[in-house]
């Protein structure tokens, strides 16, 4: 059976509309107990965590019910980042995590993520496997078999333990003051916890969640109200999370934004200068600038490309051995700490480097100049396939020979929404928004 529900990162769709209903998150729920309860013996627990919004009430139920019909024990965090499910997943010996999340998508979309008993996300295979389940009569348990479910009151604290041993000993934040924005989503108690504890004065935006705000004009999709923050309170650094915690952008002093690229050049060049950098490689998307791919190279280090998707960075660098790699997004996956992108240790990470070199934010994010680069994403319609028409075959071909040589242009579909992403690199600014512009007019009138 082909995959018709996991896309690159879980099961994702608007709220109370296939698949993100309660009845499809019961069958996952039992169809995953299933699986991981393959065995028939019982003991087999599963923690399940969310962000905040309002549909996550609904499906975290949906799901414990499906779970426990098939004999899972349920440990419920409650709002939780997504990094944090990861690490409690195996901190806590459970067989499978799960997180609601749709990560940076407005609040009425939401999305199901699965975690293996080692923290890190469940395979391609082992997701058609589980989808494969969802076409069989699941088998409930008997009924002096059923699970348990309880809640599980100090997860919070267990990652906020954990995340600050991620910083240096005996180092403090004193004197620094940050702004954070948490995108009303789910770190808006664990990172301004954190960066309190370690003493930071912290300036906290976006951490009154009402269920419809997460995402909604802040975080690391939209920093602009973190930057003009940072520029109000003349804060050292500005940091922006997402819903769900796992990626992040950085506003220097002076109001300008760092994406992921900038953040992993940094932390290339401080490990690889500490020989902490596994040889030298770090792995990032083919969405990451050519600039970042330079500068590796200048100092005697390798990128190497994945699809986009942080689930594919992370395969490339298990395979690989390496600890380094992220997208420019924003999703920094550092293994010797995290099993997936955690935009709180990364942020920890980059305040480490302020407090060694005593070097302001500006300068530190700025490690190499990017090669101009334009993306735009093009919304289509259910049911077309722009990328398929003869006349949008043309214009990408076009584009190409225009480019060949002097940049390069990377067409896609995005794995969460409708959209087709087209992004172009040159060093002539004009010629990469012409073919910018002349494929995005075709993908619209096709779509």
């Amino acid at each position: 059976m082909g995959r018709k529900l996991f896309g690159t990162d879980g099961v994702r769709g608007r709220a109370n509309t296939h698949p993100m209903t309660a009845g499809m998150a019961l069958q996952l729920g039992a169809a995953a107990g299933r699986y991981f309860r393959s065995d028939g013996a019982n003991g087999h627990r599963v923690v399940i965590g969310k962000d905040t919004r309002l549909s996550g009430y609904m499906l975290e139920n949906a799901l414990t019910a499906g779970l426990t019909s098939t004999g899972m024990n349920v440990l419920l965090l409650g709002p939780m980042p997504t990094p944090a499910v990861g690490y409690l997943t195996r901190s806590m010996r459970a067989d499978l995590g799960i997180m609601i999340s749709a990560s940076h998508n407005p609040h009425h979309d939401n999305g199901i993520k699965f975690f293996g008993p080692d923290g890190f996300k469940l395979s391609d295979t082992a997701e058609t496997e589980i989808e494969a389940l969802l076409e069989t009569d699941i088998p409930p348990a008997a009924p002096d078999e059923i699970g348990r479910a309880r809640r599980i009151d100090d997860g919070l604290g267990r990652y906020v333990e954990y995340a600050k041993t991620t910083f240096p000993a005996r180092v403090r934040l004193d004197g620094l003051r940050v702004v954070l924005d948490c995108a009303h989503g789910a770190a808006y108690r664990a990172a301004p916890e954190v960066l309190w504890e370690l003493g930071a004065d912290v300036v906290a935006l976006g951490v009154s969640p009402n269920g419809f705000n997460i995402n909604d004009g802040c975080g690391s999709t939209d920093p602009a109200a973190a930057a003009a923050a940072v520029r109000r309170h003349r804060a050292d650094l500005g940091i922006c999370l997402d819903g769900d915690a796992d990626r992040l952008v950085l506003i220097d002093e002076t109001g300008q934004i760092a994406d992921g690229d900038q953040i992993m050049a940094l932390l290339a060049r401080r490990w690889a200068d500490e020989d902490r950098l596994t040889d030298g490689v770090v792995v990032a998307t083919v969405m990451s600038n050519l600039g970042l791919e330079r500068f590796l190279s200048d100092h005697g280090m390798r990128l190497e490309r994945t699809a986009v998707g942080d689930r594919y960075v992370v395969e490339r660098m298990r395979a690989g051995g390496w600890n380094l790699g992220g997208e420019q997004s924003g999703h920094i996956v550092m293994t010797d700490y995290a099993t997936t992108g955690d935009g709180l240790i990364a942020a920890l990470q980059f305040l480490a480097a302020m407090a060694a070199t005593g070097q302001p934010a500006s300068r530190l994010a700025r490690s190499f100049t990017p090669v101009p680069q334009l993306l735009r994403n093009v919304r289509f319609a259910a049911g077309c396939d722009p990328l398929g028409t003869d006349s949008v075959r043309a214009a990408i071909a076009g584009a190409e020979a225009r480019l060949a040589g002097h940049g390069r242009l990377l067409i896609r579909k995005s794995g969460t929404e409708p959209l087709i992403r087209v992004m172009a690199e040159a060093e002539d600014p004009t010629v990469m928004t012409e073919v910018v512009g002349e494929v995005v007019a075709a993908v619209e009138a096709a779509g």
